[in-house]
């Protein structure tokens, strides 16, 4: 059964072999519609992020290569040159219909790192608020083989996890997952709905991508138990369908559906609960305490007092006046400054500290409450 009734935050990733030609050329038509159907969701009310291959395909074909560069320095030359095209499209496509898009090139250094983690998430966040869609793709220009993804299947799970959201859509040039290779198997039967991810699930993966893509059912595979352990669905389809994208979010039986936890704890909460070790403390009042509770963010009107020194980017317990522990959450500022602020309106604090980041002191994005 796909519930997908009161989804709001989708990703959707386009694998290289999707959006180009074999000789590596952008397949316009398709990116088009690709396009043309987030734009759709996005009229919906729907928050969408698209993450997208084909930048080393693209430099690739463009820098006269025939099939996919074998060295680092070689991809990073591809993917310099591909980015640029890569992009200047999708801008273009999207302006077509009233939509403003942004690029974000990532590395899991990003997503480990804390602060860099911090960050990344309120710039995710922000642009979603502002109506923009996020377009990311790794930064292949520069990234070395210990802070890579490895494939954008991967990248696109871990996005996912990252903002929270509700569903990742992966195209992809197959229809979905079937129970053996169906261009060898002419009865090879497609798996509709998956609620695990079994032993005899994995065995049906194969390994092959195309000539200039990484990407292969065994990396999708992969993607989705990322997704499926921090409580996001995932459905792999045939991208070169018109309305691939549109059906799977209706909730039609198009591809093959990964069932996520109903009630994961989400990777990221998962490391503030258990994870993380407090730096200090804030100790909110009474009523920021039943905000908080009622998934509100930390503002510093509601903070009685901080104990301990910490920076921006760290963690922090955050207790109750009675010293009882509400919560973990990322503190948006440091302890000296957050001391010149607390119970002040934010309106106050760029008047106070000179400066100001944010009007959270915590967001509920970057808190577990116990």
């Amino acid at each position: 059964m796909r519930n997908l009734e009161n989804i709001k935050k989708v990703v959707i990733k386009v694998g290289t072999s999707t959006l180009t030609y074999a000789n590596g050329n952008l397949n316009l038509v398709k990116m088009e519609n690709i396009v043309r159907q987030i734009s759709d969701l996005h009229n919906r009310g729907l928050e969408v992020i698209l993450v997208t291959s084909g930048a080393i395909g693209t430099g690739a074909s463009a820098l006269g290569y025939k099939e996919r560069p074998k060295t680092i320095p070689e991809k990073q030359a591809c993917a310099a040159v591909g980015q640029v095209t890569l992009i200047h499209m999708y801008q273009k496509l999207f302006s077509e219909y009233n939509k403003v898009s942004a690029q974000i090139l990532m590395t899991r250094e990003d997503i480990r790192d804390r602060k860099r983690y911090l960050n990344g998430r309120n710039t995710f966040f922000t642009l979603l608020d502002i109506g923009a869609i996020p377009i990311v793709n790794e930064n292949d220009a520069l990234v070395v083989d210990e802070i890579k993804f490895g494939d954008n299947d991967s990248l696109s799970a871990m996005v996912s996890s990252f903002v929270d959201a509700d569903l990742l859509i992966i195209l992809s040039d197959i229809d979905g997952l079937y129970d053996s290779n169906p261009k060898e198997n002419k009865d090879a039967k497609i798996i509709d709905y998956v609620e695990t991810i079994t032993k005899e699930i994995e065995g049906y993966a194969g390994g092959a991508g195309s000539k200039l893509g990484t990407g292969g059912m065994i990396t999708k595979l992969h993607a989705a138990k990322i997704c499926c352990s921090s409580g996001v669905s995932m459905i792999i389809c045939n991208g070169a369908s018109n309305d691939s994208i549109i059906r799977a979010v209706n909730g039609e039986n198009v591809g093959t559906y990964f069932q996520g936890k109903v009630k994961p704890m989400k990777g990221r909460q998962h490391w503030l609960a258990y994870e993380a070790a407090p730096k200090a403390s804030i100790i909110v009042d009474l009523g920021a305490e039943k905000a908080l509770k009622n998934h509100k963010s930390l503002l510093p009107k509601g903070i009685v007092s901080i104990e301990g020194k910490f920076d921006e980017g760290d963690v922090v317990s955050i207790l109750g006046v009675d010293g009882n522990r509400i919560g973990h959450g990322i503190s948006s500022y440091n302890s000296k400054d957050l001391s010149s602020i607390i119970g002040v309106e934010t309106k106050k604090i760029e008047e106070i500290l000179g400066y100001k980041h944010y009007d959270e002191i915590i967001h509920i994005n970057n808190m577990v409450i116990f």
